[in-house]
């Protein structure tokens, strides 16, 4: 028993020794530019917590991941995949910025209750395609998936070189592909004087409520097992198709909101340039990455998002004093998430393997029990 712990125990460290292998590479890659890792890196965790300023830059950054990824856990634990982050992060932000330049006249909190619910809405139905094409049409939920995104990406290119462009864009004739300043009044509220603002405190929320409902709620239950086995959930009785469509509705929900927020809370306008990933910050991608380091559990993926805000927002600050190419950040990152995701397959197979060890060792101690008897 004392061997299993230990055993389980390292192999939940499995996606933090990920990360730190992900370091330990782009520590050499840096050495290689000339520079000193541990200036680079001195300069990295400067720029994420060297100030009030920083960390409340980190926090922001995280914001969105935490909310991608809450989604991601939703949809992972019903056992489906659910890479559509970036078109529900536009969904959500596109619907809210039309909301909000449609009726500029509404009083402040009700304007962006009602922003955030149409955010939250569209990003559910944006993902709710994929997850009724995936279960009653057998359509492969990552193809579809990605093939939204890039259709939410078309579709605000066009409303933003044209129906909801800056009217002063058109006027000075320079057409840059955003929105008007959203009015002040939907702005969400500073936590402090920094860029913090209140989507982060419901981001924490929603990450508590999301465990209560996969944990302690029969539908929740339901969710967890149809990604267990979902042979076995048929067998019991469970709709699986409906509960399906459901997590991938609910995934994309938490995603739309997370878009909703990114606008009223940091941007205050929509932009693009050209990709999803113009205003999202990749989000959508990073997301599932913070999910996976936290174990696809949603309060691990609150350090989680946390951890890869800080990368974020830091990388920035090293490029700066480093004078680092931006392509070897992009590099980094992208190390990062190979190795754990990667680990998080690795980290899949070690707890199958220790089951199927336990299922054999209980078996052949009912057959001796048998034999003695």
């Amino acid at each position: 028993m004392k061997y299993k712990n230990v055993r389980e125990i390292l192999m939940n460290l499995i996606p933090i020794g990920a990360f730190l292998l992900a370091l330990l590479i782009g520590t050499i890659m840096i050495a290689f530019l000339g520079v000193n890792p541990l200036v680079a890196y001195q300069a990295l965790l400067k720029g994420a917590f060297g100030s009030m300023n920083a960390i409340a830059d980190t926090i922001v950054k995280a914001t969105p991941l935490l909310f991608v990824g809450l989604g991601i856990c939703i949809a992972f634990r019903a056992g489906v995949l659910n890479i559509g982050g970036e078109g529900q992060l536009v969904a959500g932000a596109l619907s809210a910025t039309i909301v909000c330049l449609n009726f500029p006249n509404l009083p402040g909190w009700i304007l962006i209750i009602i922003a955030l619910l149409v955010g939250l809405l569209s990003g559910a139905i944006w993902a709710g395609i994929a997850g009724f094409l995936k279960a009653y049409f057998k359509v492969n939920e990552i193809l579809s998936t990605i093939m939204l995104n890039y259709i939410a990406a078309y579709g605000m290119n066009y409303l933003l070189r044209g129906p909801i462009m800056d009217p002063l864009q058109i006027e000075l004739g320079s057409f840059i592909p955003q929105t008007t300043r959203l009015t002040h009044v939907v702005d969400l509220p500073r936590l402090i004087p920094t860029r913090l603002h209140f989507g982060t405190i419901v981001a924490v929320v929603f990450a508590i409520l999301v465990y209560i409902f996969l944990w302690r709620t029969t539908i929740g239950f339901r969710i967890r097992m149809i990604g267990q086995n979902i042979q076995a959930s048929r067998a019991s009785g469970i709709n699986v198709q409906k509960y399906m469509v459901l997590a991938f509705v609910l995934s994309g929900a938490l995603v739309g909101l997370g878009g909703a927020i990114e606008v009223l809370g940091v941007h205050h306008r929509l932009f693009t340039d050209g990709s999803v990933s113009g205003f999202t910050g990749s989000a959508g991608f990073n997301g599932i990455v913070a999910a996976l380091f936290g174990q696809l559990h949603p309060i691990g993926t609150i350090p989680a998002s946390l951890l890869l805000g800080a990368l974020l927002t830091g990388a920035n600050k090293m490029q700066r004093v480093v004078q680092i190419p931006s392509a070897l950040i992009g590099a980094l990152n992208g190390l990062i998430v190979l190795f754990v995701v990667g680990s998080e397959y690795l980290r899949r197979s070690q707890a199958r393997q220790i089951e199927r060890t336990a299922e054999v060792k209980k078996n052949s101690k009912n057959i001796n029990k048998k034999e003695n008897e």
